[in-house]
C-alpha cells in the first residue's frame, strides 16, 4: 500500500511538472508577442515623424505649374462594346468551372472541363441572343 501512494505522488509530480512547462512555455510565446507589438508600435510612431517631417518639407518646395498650351482632342474614343456571344462565354466558362469543380471527386480536372463546356454552351446562347436581337 505504501508503495502505491509513493508511486500516486510520483505521478502527481511529474504531472505537475509537465504542466509548468507548458505554462511557462506560454508565457515566454506571450512575452514575446508582446515584445513584437510594442516594436511595431515604436515603428509606427517613428515612421509617422518621418512622414510629417516629409509633408513640411515639401510644402515649403511646391511650385505652381501653369500650362499654356492644352490642346483636348474633346472625348475619348468609344469602345466598341462585347458582343452577345463573348458574354454569354465568359459567364458560361465562370458558371460551368464552378459546377465542374464542386461536382468532379478532381477538382482542377471537373473545373477545366467545366468551364470549357460552359464556355461553348454559354458562346452558342450568347450568339442566339444577338441574332434575335439584330432582328428587332
Amino acid at each position: 500500500m505504501k508503495k502505491l501512494v509513493v508511486l500516486g505522488m510520483l505521478f502527481v509530480m511529474v504531472l505537475s511538472c509537465k504542466d509548468m512547462q507548458k505554462e511557462n512555455s506560454e508565457l515566454a510565446k506571450q512575452a514575446t508577442i508582446d515584445s513584437m507589438k510594442i516594436a511595431m508600435e515604436k515603428q509606427r510612431i517613428i515612421d509617422s515623424v518621418k512622414m510629417a517631417e516629409n509633408s513640411k518639407t515639401t510644402e515649403n518646395t511646391k511650385k505652381e505649374v501653369v500650362v499654356v498650351n492644352n490642346t483636348s482632342q474633346g472625348a475619348a474614343p468609344q469602345r466598341k462594346k462585347m458582343s452577345g456571344a463573348a458574354k454569354g462565354a465568359l459567364i458560361g466558362a465562370g458558371v460551368g468551372a464552378v459546377t465542374g469543380a464542386a461536382v468532379s471527386k478532381k477538382k482542377g480536372e471537373g473545373a477545366i472541363i467545366g468551364g470549357l463546356a460552359g464556355a461553348g454552351v454559354g458562346a452558342g446562347t450568347g450568339a442566339i441572343i444577338d441574332e434575335s436581337q439584330k432582328k428587332k
